[in-house]
């Protein structure tokens, strides 16, 4: 299997093995991921890179199980996440996994503190508690003058910033990067990928980051080429 760190199993947060993904139909598919494997340490940052449409994008949203594979099998802190129903799932994916995307997707009715805030309001924490925790973050990422702001209201690397915030209220243990700096001027990228380390090397998180930034895959623990859908 390609890319198996073999580590203790105390180590290891996630394992993918043997994935496969085909879009289309059955007459065409399209194969966009084969026999893929992967193992992430807990704490490690990890990049992947490779050509646009090589399928970095859809293996992300397989690790963070907002879609499913064809085939293959992936663990987390050593549970089977093909064994859980879609509402486990959803609370797997609320609880353990932060997102953040090129496009930050922040809700724009609604303010800097209030979109931080919002994954922690789905999973039904107390409100007080997450304020304060949401305030925290907003002001680690330099932007505790900027609480009451909404998202139109701030510049793209502020509302990026925002959006990683709001990634880690909920202190996950894995947090998945789909180009988080690829939107951004190169000032405000290095200024996110700044923060998005330390703030993750702070909380111990794992991270994993899709880029096409050479730089920043390989300022990273390990960087791995994703090429005709298998891992390199």
């Amino acid at each position: 299997m390609n890319d198996l760190l073999n580590m203790p199993a105390e180590s290891l947060l996630l394992q993918a093995v043997n994935l496969h993904k085909d879009y289309g139909t059955k007459e065409n598919p399209v194969r966009v991921l084969r026999r893929v494997n992967i193992e992430v340490a807990r704490g490690e940052m990890l990049a992947i890179v490779g050509a646009s449409g090589s399928g970095k994008t859809t293996l992300l949203q397989i690790l963070g199980c907002l879609d499913l594979p064809d085939k293959g099998k992936l663990w987390f802190d050593g549970q089977d996440l093909s064994r859980l129903s879609e509402n486990r799932l959803a609370a797997h994916r609320n609880k353990n996994v932060g997102f953040i995307f090129q496009f930050h997707y922040l809700l724009p009715e609604f303010t800097a503190l209030e979109n931080v805030m919002m994954p922690g309001l789905i999973a039904g924490l107390p409100e007080r508690r997450l304020k304060e925790k949401a305030k925290r973050l907003l002001e680690q990422v330099g932007l505790g003058h900027r609480l009451s702001h909404r998202s139109g209201e701030l510049s793209g690397g502020e509302q990026q910033r925002v959006a990683l915030a709001r990634a880690l209220v909920m202190q996950p243990a894995l947090l998945l990067a789909d180009e988080p700096t690829g939107n951004l001027d190169s000032a405000s990228g290095q200024q996110v990928f700044a923060l998005l380390t330390d703030l993750c090397r702070t909380q111990s998180m794992s991270v994993i980051m899709v880029t096409h930034n050479m730089e920043l895959a390989h300022s990273m623990d390990r960087c791995l080429t994703l090429k005709d859908g298998q891992l390199e």
